[in-house]
């Protein structure tokens, strides 16, 4: 820290109080100041507090964060050390305890900040509760939030499940939040996947659905249900389609004529932009982008592995954590993670060169997590 940083900070804050020098970015006290310090360095380590979330979280300046990824303890399914979320005796108080921690977060949270959210659900009295869209709904219609993306995370395999009356629970939620629905952070080309490639063979361009633009040309010419200039116009934005995917600018398209192909959107034009295109046009095109496409809104990721280990470790995985970082935390951006746990959210950012925020209310966790993390280095 430079001189004129220092003097900034006020006399009782100049020195941090670290819980021991064998764990030297575990922080107990202090936390604003910590997490000031911390903005201003370059270390990829990240910063640990030991607190709990809400008291801790109110020490943070405002728009101080740049994406938040957490997976809170779930209601009713162990008992954790220090009590804490996840004990109350009524789920209703769980969601409401949650909804105040992610009330503050959103203070603290960038304008242009990302909160990713892994809850899963719990049973009670053999009914399902929906704990997960209880919470959802609680930050929509009463904090404002904005819901992005409701991600459904496929385990693909399921713990002991005794039960004889009902289906082997596989998948959890994973909710996208913004404070503001435009102009917030996102790089959609962090996270694309290998591209559809168009061919070219013997001069002519061949999609990867393996239609080629010679058929296309015959389709239209013998239409009829397109009128002459509709048949014109098509011909026309066919002729540029292919000549981009030749310069590279798309990597492979379709083409959806009227009578010709099923439309890939709902018929009610006035629901779908792509009917009344299909009406008035007689035709559109579907371009797949040339760095890829986007993930879905289901993932297919199995849990941590929990056996051999000598700490509790969450079922929530570090390939969890890499599409809503790569997407939504810019480079010199700062994670943070409410309940960080074992720090399985920290090391994913540590991974991904991004700096990271935690806090804990387990000692314990947070001593691991920073020996994860230091491992790294």
């Amino acid at each position: 820290m430079t001189p004129a940083q220092t003097s900034k900070c006020p006399e009782d804050l100049r020195e941090i109080t670290f819980d021991s020098a064998a764990t030297p970015n575990i922080v107990t006290k202090s936390y604003r100041y910590a997490v000031e310090r911390y903005t201003l360095g370059t270390s990829l380590q990240p910063l640990l507090l030991h607190g709990d979330a809400l008291s801790t979280l109110k020490e943070f300046p405002n728009d101080s964060i740049d994406c938040v990824m957490t997976s809170p303890p779930y209601w009713g399914k162990r008992e954790y050390e220090s009590g804490g979320i996840g004990n109350e005796s009524d789920y209703k108080d769980f969601v409401k305890d949650l909804a105040l921690v992610f009330l503050e977060l959103k203070r603290v949270l960038k304008p242009t900040g990302s909160f990713w959210l892994n809850i899963g659900d719990s049973y009670a009295n053999k009914g399902l509760l929906g704990i997960p869209w209880r919470l959802a709904f609680e930050l929509t219609d009463r904090q404002g939030w904005v819901l992005r993306n409701s991600v459904i995370w496929n385990k693909v395999k399921s713990g002991m499940d005794n039960s004889k009356d009902r289906l082997g629970n596989v998948h959890e939620n994973i909710f996208h939040f913004v404070k503001q629905a435009k102009n917030y952070y996102y790089d959609a080309d962090a996270i694309r996947s290998k591209p559809r490639e168009a061919k070219i063979v013997n001069g002519s361009v061949i999609s990867a659905t393996g239609v080629s633009g010679i058929r296309y040309k015959r389709q239209i010419e013998l239409s009829t249900d397109l009128s002459p200039e509709q048949k014109v116009n098509a011909l026309q934005e066919l002729n540029s389609m292919l000549s981009d995917i030749v310069a590279g600018k798309v990597s492979d398209f379709r083409m959806i004529i009227r009578s010709q192909q099923r439309a890939t959107h709902s018929d009610s034009e006035r629901l779908s932009g792509r009917a009344k295109e299909l009406r008035d046009k007689g035709f559109y095109f579907l371009r797949y982008h040339p760095n890829g496409s986007k993930p879905t809104d289901v993932w297919d990721i199995i849990p941590e592995d929990t056996q051999n280990r000598e700490y509790h470790f969450a079922p929530y995985p570090e390939d969890l954590c890499r599409l809503p970082l790569l997407a939504t935390c810019p480079n010199e951006g700062i994670v943070f993670d409410p309940f960080c746990g074992t720090g399985t959210t920290l090391l994913a950012a540590r991974n991904l060169g991004r700096k990271s925020i935690g806090i804990d209310l387990s000692r314990q966790y947070l001593d691991f997590a920073e020996e994860r993390c230091r491992s790294l280095v």
